[in-house]
Parts: C-alpha cells; structure tokens; sequence
C-alpha cells in the first residue's frame, strides 16, 4: 500500500512543463504507446477480456504481457481477446534464472509462454530479463560469455516461436545498456534488439545522451518513468526531475518506435496508473 500512496502523492506534484520538442507529436502519441505491467499490478486482477476493455477505454492499442505463475494458464486466452478486441499483444516477458533455467532448456514456465505464442502463431517480441545469478561470480569477460551464450539460445528459442527478443535492463551487470550492446556486437544479429526502461535507469541519468545514439539502431521501445536521481524508483511521469530532458533526447535522437507507459505499483488500479501516467506525459509533451 505504501507504493501506492507514494505514486498518488507524486502525482498530486505534477509540474506543469512541457515537452517541446519539434516533430515529437508522433512520438507521443495515444496510437504509439504501450502498456507495460498491467497484469501482476493490478487491484482489479483483471482478466484477458477485462484487460482489453480498460486498454480500449483508455485509447491505448497495445500492451506487453508481463505474467506470474498464475497467470501462465491464461496466455492462450490472452492472445485470442487481445485479437476480438484490436489490440495488440506486442509482447511477452520472459525471466531468466539461474536456478531453473539453462540455455538449451528454458524452465516449464518460459518454455510454456513460448510454446503459447508458438501456437497462437501470433508475430511476438519476447521481453527478456535476467536475474543477476545468471552473472554472479563472474569477471567480465565472463559475463559477456555467458551473456552471449544465453542470448544466442534465447534468439533461437524465440524464433522457433515466430518471435524476436529484446533485451530488457532489471540491473545488475546485464542491466548496463553498454553490456547489452557489447552482446549484440558479439552476435551481430538483427533479430536481437533493445527495450530500454526508465525505471531501472536511475543510475544512468547521467550516461543516457551518451549510449543512447549507440542504443537507437537497436532501440525497439522505451518505458517511460519520473526520473529523480536516488529514487524513489517508481514515479508517475512528470513527477521527476529528470525525464523532461531525456524525453527531449530522445525525440531529438529520430527514435519514432513505442513508449511504454508503465503500471508497476503495488496494490493500485491498473487503470488508474495508467491515467496517471498518461496525464504526466501528456503535460510534458504539451506544446509551449
């Protein structure tokens, strides 16, 4: 309940900038966001068809699955609402750890999201994220070994399923946009880009105008977040200090794919966040 209560009062602050940034319109766009972590954060716990309904109300056309355990059984029926209902199910996480999962042999619950899409026979980007125990213990040259082999094994997992990957930053030594590029160098393959998330970037304010012309080729999403060094992590947007300018960057930097609005709050509406959020942007890409 305390993320919460904190995100309501962040939004509370909102300030009342803008976001002026010349051709930007489209970039920001209600046709060219994305929901991101809509069905483990959420009060409602909503089902497929009620998911699609609230995406629907808010004008938002696509979204990318982000599941628990529970919720595995209910991806086939996902897939199928999201069609009825036009809206896209962009795509579908996928977390990697140490403990359960290994290259030629993803654990039942990964193999089970890729064997849905499989047979959805639906075009996907699987999300991919790894635990930090994946990398533990490891001097760099390892980590990019490791990083490499498993990202390779990931590409061909995916395509078996009719899908690319992305590689998602959650921390750690995977979680360096510069590692995540040294991987894909290694690789040198098209199917493998980025999606780069705000949210765990707070460390790399400072850095982002610098990697981010070496990201935007890879670049296939951004989820957005209030950004204030020293956190807290999860803000409404709009309610940092530092977002405004790396939205600026951003526009400036040609990237025209999706922006992702982000949900991850405890014990809150979905929809609700997303209200929020949209509000926040809408404000910053507001023209002067």
């Amino acid at each position: 309940m305390k993320s919460r209560r904190s995100f309501l009062s962040a939004l509370a602050c909102l300030p009342a900038w803008s976001l002026a940034s010349g051709q930007a319109g489209p970039l920001f766009a209600r046709e060219n966001l994305l929901a991101w972590c809509i069905v483990p954060y959420d009060a409602k716990k909503r089902g497929p068809a009620e998911r699609v309904a609230m995406l629907r109300r808010l004008g938002i056309s696509q979204y990318v699955w982000d599941w628990r355990a529970e919720h595995l059984p209910q991806l086939p029926e996902e897939l199928r609402a999201a069609r009825a209902g036009g809206v896209r199910v962009r795509g579908v996480w996928l977390w990697i750890d140490a403990t359960r999962d290994q290259p030629a042999k993803p654990a039942a619950d990964n193999a089970a999201v890729l064997q849905a899409v499989a047979d959805a026979g639906v075009p996907m980007e699987f999300w991919v994220g790894f635990h930090d125990n994946v990398f533990a213990g490891r001097d760099d040259a390892a980590c990019l070994a490791k990083a490499t082999e498993w990202v390779a094994a990931l590409r061909d997992h995916a395509a078996k399923a009719g899908g690319t990957i992305a590689l998602y930053n959650h921390g750690g030594w995977f979680g360096e946009p510069e590692n995540q590029l040294r991987v894909i160098a290694a690789l040198g393959d098209p199917r493998v880009g980025i999606v780069y998330n705000f949210h765990h970037g707070q460390a790399q304010i400072d850095r982002f105008a610098t990697f981010l012309p070496r990201m935007l080729p890879h670049l296939r999403a951004v989820n957005l977040n209030g950004m204030k060094p020293g956190g807290p992590k999860i803000l409404p947007v709009g309610a940092g200090t530092h977002e405004g300018p790396m939205l600026r960057q951003l526009a400036a930097s040609g990237y025209r794919g999706p922006i992702g609005l982000l949900c991850h709050v405890e014990d809150a509406d979905a929809e609700e966040v997303l209200r929020a959020n949209l509000e926040g942007l809408r404000r910053l890409a507001r023209a002067e």
